[in-house]
């Protein structure tokens, strides 16, 4: 049996009814996170484009978020998902070594619009896409994150064709077909990282995956070896020896992997891999009311894979300040908190936060600081003007698995605070309880109706442009 008809099994067995309890809460945290970090998203210029690069999309069904505007469901597919990474504020996954929901959800919701599908059905197809894309990143990983791939496209669009296949009701043929078509739409360079295209690599994956689905559903053939070939996606993106198909199906489902390690939900809109570091500076300039101008020297030390697309002491860009560690720990010493406005616009520029940046020194951790199987922890030193030293390590940031989560009411907080930045307060209210209720939703239109903005909001966005 090959690698895709095998995947083609498993997808088609998952079921509503089979999904434990936790499973479906962890798939309603999930989606909750992307309402809110979509619609703030859809604001960003990187949507925006995507969305004007189509020319003139034709009307359809599917709900644009953010936009009083409905489209056919593969044009929603790429500028919602990319307007859901445009922040880099959606969630992550360690197996994943990338952000799972993403690739998914974009995909899920466009169909939704389209058919009139039921939440039940909607939480199966976001596990099934969920464990699918993580379980080949447990096969590939690290050498495949090693390489340059940005595995939130690369593996993110066989999550985005499994749960399509599954929403969409294939047969197991038909879905193995869908894989092995998205086997040659798999892309995405983290050389782009800190620019539009990073998110453009989400929105790209959703829509691909869907459209994967589709061609397999319409008759179209793809090679069935898609994945074990000597020329196909295993040897061709990893290179022999370097990954182990076999563990896709040993871990398979023991445990899910969207219950452990879970979604990573992010605190801060940046690069996750700054947030351990974060989390460490900001405990240190709270508890010791730290200020630049007490500052001599700040060191931090984090894992070196998640240092080489972080250390970027002289951001040049809103986007590319959000992979700089040195910006985000200045601006977390001046502000005590990191926000979305400050990658936004010239607030990389900010005079008092460049200052402090040059006394931010940056290394990878070593063993003695940490143990070899940690990738996640931080250690924060700071050394002030009088002399005294003060030093802070996290084992991981909070929220970034199920075991150690963000809280419901900082989760909450982080939604209203992102969706408000879009709609008025009522519908945030109603898009939040629909979401708490997903199970039941009969019609997931019932919840998508609430993500365009009131005609009152968009008016007064237009005058705002206009001005």
């Amino acid at each position: 049996m090959t690698v895709a008809s095998e995947l083609a099994r498993r997808i088609r067995a998952f079921n509503y009814e089979a999904l434990p309890p936790d499973a479906v809460h962890w798939a309603k945290v999930g989606i909750l996170d992307y309402l809110g970090v979509t619609l703030a998203g859809s604001r960003e210029p990187a949507a925006r484009l995507a969305l004007e690069a189509l020319g003139t999309p034709a009307a359809g069904t599917a709900a644009l978020f953010g936009m009083n505007r409905r489209v056919g469901a593969l044009d929603a597919a790429l500028v919602n998902g990319t307007a859901s990474h445009a922040l880099d504020f959606d969630d992550c996954n360690n197996t994943f070594g990338g952000h799972p929901s993403a690739p998914i959800l974009p995909a899920l919701f466009a169909l939704a619009d389209e058919t009139g599908a039921s939440g039940r059905d909607f939480l199966a197809a976001y596990v099934a896409g969920f464990e699918v894309e993580t379980k080949i990143a447990l096969a590939v990983h690290f050498h495949h994150y090693m390489k340059g791939w940005h595995p939130t496209a690369t593996l993110g669009v066989f999550g985005a064709t499994a749960a399509s296949a599954k929403l969409m009701g294939l047969g197991d043929e038909r879905t193995a077909t869908a894989l092995a078509i998205a086997a040659s739409f798999a892309s995405g360079l983290k050389s782009n990282f800190g620019t539009m295209v990073k998110p453009l690599h989400v929105g790209h994956c959703t829509r691909n995956g869907l459209y994967a689905a589709r061609l397999a559903q319409a008759g179209f053939t793809a090679g069935p070896e898609a994945f074990e070939h000597k020329q196909g996606f295993f040897n061709v993106f990893n290179g022999e020896g370097t990954y182990d198909a076999s563990r896709i199906t040993a871990r398979w489902a023991d445990p899910l992997d969207i219950l452990s390690p879970g979604i990573a939900i992010k605190q801060y809109p940046c690069c996750g891999s700054t947030h351990p570091a974060l989390d460490a500076m900001l405990d240190l300039a709270r508890r010791h009311e730290l200020a630049p101008d007490r500052i001599d020297r700040i060191d931090a030390w984090i894992h070196a894979r998640r240092l080489e697309h972080t250390n970027r002491p002289d951001p040049r860009s809103e986007l590319d300040a959000k992979f700089s560690l040195q910006y985000c720990l200045a601006r977390a010493v001046t502000d005590r908190k990191i926000m979305i406005e400050h990658f936004e616009g010239d607030a990389y520029r900010d005079a008092a936060v460049r200052a402090l940046m040059h006394r931010v020194h940056v290394a990878p951790y070593t063993t003695e600081q940490f143990p070899a199987d940690n990738h996640f922890g931080a250690e924060v030193r700071v050394r002030t003007l009088a002399g005294e030293t003060v030093t802070a390590k996290v084992d991981q940031p909070l929220g970034r698995t199920s075991g150690n989560p963000l809280p419901p009411d900082r989760l909450k907080e982080k939604f209203e605070n992102c969706s408000l930045r879009v709609l008025q307060s009522d519908q945030v209210a109603r898009l939040y309880a629909a979401s708490q209720r997903f199970e039941e939703l009969a019609d997931v239109r019932e919840l998508t109706a609430v993500i365009v903005p009131s005609a009152q909001r968009a008016r007064r966005r237009t005058r705002v442009a206009h001005a």
